[in-house]
């Protein structure tokens, strides 16, 4: 270590525990990233594991009075670089901070450290007949303030909408280790700006929540799942209209086309129908759900499903689940290396980008699958290469970036759930322009004056 890197470890370990400060490069250099392809990462300083809000507050002090860049962490299981360090900085990895420290039945909220994993929070409020309905994909190891920091969404998103309208109030360590309250506990609340939102999707370029004040709902009944076989995207996206457009209200409304089929039965032999083109799940949590399904599935057939098979049970419904939650993982297993897009588009032309991703995979040779939580338009198409040939790695990021364009012109957004980091920076510019991108700027320089929260990241 430098003279500056010892000096840093000495100031930090005078507010925290031995334990807590990690300078071994070899451990440091293993935060130094989260899982996306194509983004840049070097080797922290420091690498800090804090159990209090006052250790945080520490952090954060020393951290301005050296001018050094912190970049706050949870699980590190996300996609866009956000979590990335470079050589010198400090990781604040929340991690220990995982204290269930309130469920309330009455108000129905849960009061969370933001290193909670989803999955235990979801499972701990279901004992009170409690719901936390965001559940992305990596559940069992993403954090709530991971899920926070960028906005995360999930597979019940079509009924029970995205991480943002979850999140009441929360504690915040500001980059000069003030500690900031926002929002509140009570179900209605309009008092000053909306700072709690501000900070949902900020990806710790703002600040570090060290506190989350989150909305439950009622436990709902066990959903019941459908899944529908489709010869093609466009009738598959055609049934995912007439469900919406009929007044349904799904709990989940799924979509996996026939490259994502192969790839989950190559990984976890699930017996998934590899012919069809494009496998379509619904699913109902209402007091009927097979009555539900039953008219869900008339119109998938109306709109050219060979086949359509309601589950029977709880059993064969989590089954069918399993098999869309495998489906990033399984893409990966494909080449060794994945790109995983993250296109919203308005449900009417999820049939367009699907179509399009498809004459994008054909032009550029790659296999890239498509799965998408179909009910809001976010599609994960997933470019699969092998990392070791830059001929192929090339080809891999231009078809991401063509596959951004096309999301685009289609009206949708980069983003609808795994955030910018840096994999993205150049892609907001384009999608925000240049007044809103000011504004941000501003917004960044009124919090973080000296630029140390997570510098880089977003714009």
């Amino acid at each position: 270590m430098d003279a500056a890197s010892v000096r840093l470890a000495e100031l930090l370990r005078a507010g925290l525990p031995a334990d807590a400060v990690l300078t071994d490069p070899d451990i440091t250099r293993s935060y130094g990233h989260d899982m996306a392809s194509f983004c840049e990462a070097g080797t922290p300083a420091v690498v800090v594991l804090p159990r209090t809000v006052e250790e945080v507050q520490h952090v954060m002090r020393t951290a301005t009075e050296l001018r050094v860049p912190v970049v706050p962490q949870g699980a590190r299981t996300g996609l866009s670089g956000a979590a990335n360090a470079e050589d010198g900085w400090i990781v604040l990895s929340l991690v220990r901070m995982d204290a269930v420290l309130e469920i309330d039945p009455v108000d129905r909220i849960a009061v969370v450290e933001p290193g909670v994993v989803n999955a235990v929070l979801s499972r701990a409020v279901d004992e009170h007949g409690l719901y936390y309905p965001p559940d992305p994909s990596s559940w069992e190891e993403c954090t709530i303030g991971g899920n926070i920091g960028t906005a995360s969404g999930g597979l019940c998103c079509v009924k029970y909408g995205v991480t943002a309208e979850y999140v009441l109030g929360l504690d915040v360590v500001l980059a000069d280790g003030r500690l900031l309250h926002t929002g509140r506990r009570t179900a209605k609340g309009v008092a000053g700006y909306d700072l709690t939102r501000l900070f949902v999707g900020s990806e710790g370029s703002l600040g570090v929540v060290v506190r989350a004040v989150l909305a439950l709902k009622p436990r709902p009944p066990a959903q019941l799942v459908l899944a529908a076989e489709f010869t093609s995207a466009a009738a598959a996206c055609d049934a995912v209209c007439r469900i919406m457009a009929g007044g349904h209200v799904p709990s989940l409304l799924e979509l996996m086309d026939r490259t994502t089929i192969r790839a989950v039965n190559d990984m976890a032999q699930m017996g998934l129908p590899e012919t069809t083109e494009a496998l379509l799940l619904c699913a109902f949590d209402t007091a009927d759900p097979a009555a539900d399904l039953a008219a869900v599935g008339a119109l998938c057939s109306a709109a050219g499903a060979t086949q359509v098979v309601p589950a029977e049970d709880r059993a064969e419904s989590e089954l069918l689940l399993q098999a869309r939650r495998l489906s990033l993982v399984a893409l990966e297993a494909v080449k060794g290396t994945t790109m995983i897009d993250d296109v919203c588009v308005p449900r009417s032309q999820l049939g367009a980008l699907l179509e399009g991703t498809a004459r994008i995979a054909e032009k550029f040779d790659l296999t890239i699958g498509v799965c998408a939580h179909a009910g809001d338009g976010n599609t994960h198409p997933t470019v699969c290469f092998d990392a070791s040939d830059a001929e192929e790695s090339r080809r891999a990021r231009e078809s991401f970036d063509e596959i951004m364009a096309l999301g685009l012109e289609l009206g949708g957004t980069i983003t609808g759930e795994h955030g910018v980091g840096v994999l993205k920076k150049e892609w907001l510019a384009r999608e925000l322009g240049p007044v809103s991108l000011d504004l941000h700027r501003g917004i960044k320089s009124v919090f973080d004056p000296l630029g140390i929260l997570n510098p880089g990241k977003v714009f």
